[in-house]
């Protein structure tokens, strides 16, 4: 399967998803704390903060951070969006972008490696996951960014949650059977 992105529309879903994202990244640097309080972090069992599992999603580390994350969206998330229809789309973005959060939790909690996480780049990872997955021909290339923006940061001393890249990779992957 070849995907191509036949979409000019304006108003997609991946749009929407973008603009949500840079609203969020102003309220987040209007609250006080509001990167604290939207990642996802101990205080989501400390605080019993659960919304963090998703608001995490839509939350960013500064203005290079969410350009990267946004521009990686719009560029995948449209061709994605266009290929499988809206519905799936969003479960793909939405459900995955969640397990990710599950599974980024779980590795923080077990290892004692608490962080701050934030960004889309999970959720965007579980739709490059299923990319990589569905076509074939680009698959070694999404492969290969995917291993360099999870571990390249870290070489230059970064704090990254690479693990949450790596996980909803995997997760998009897997949910390429499903959906």
């Amino acid at each position: 399967m070849t995907i191509q992105n036949n979409n000019n529309k304006v108003l997609t879903i991946t749009n929407i998803i973008i603009l949500i994202n840079i609203i969020m990244f102003g309220i987040q640097n209007i609250i006080e704390y509001g990167d604290l309080k939207f990642g996802l972090n101990i205080y989501f069992l400390e605080y019993e903060l659960y919304y963090q599992l998703i608001s995490t999603m839509f939350v960013h580390g500064g203005f290079a951070h969410i350009l990267m994350n946004m521009f990686v969206l719009y560029q995948f998330g449209n061709m994605i969006e266009d290929a499988i229809g809206i519905p799936k789309y969003l479960s793909l973005y939405l459900v995955g972008g969640v397990l990710t959060s599950i599974g980024s939790l779980a590795y923080m909690y077990f290892t004692g490696n608490w962080a701050n996480l934030v960004g889309a780049s999970g959720a965007i990872s579980v739709l490059l996951g299923w990319f990589a997955l569905k076509d074939v021909e680009q698959r070694k290339g999404i492969i290969i960014w995917v291993a360099f923006i999870s571990f390249a940061p870290l070489l230059l001393g970064l704090p990254i949650g690479w693990y949450a890249h790596v996980i909803g990779f995997a997760l998009g992957w897997l949910l390429g059977y499903i959906i």
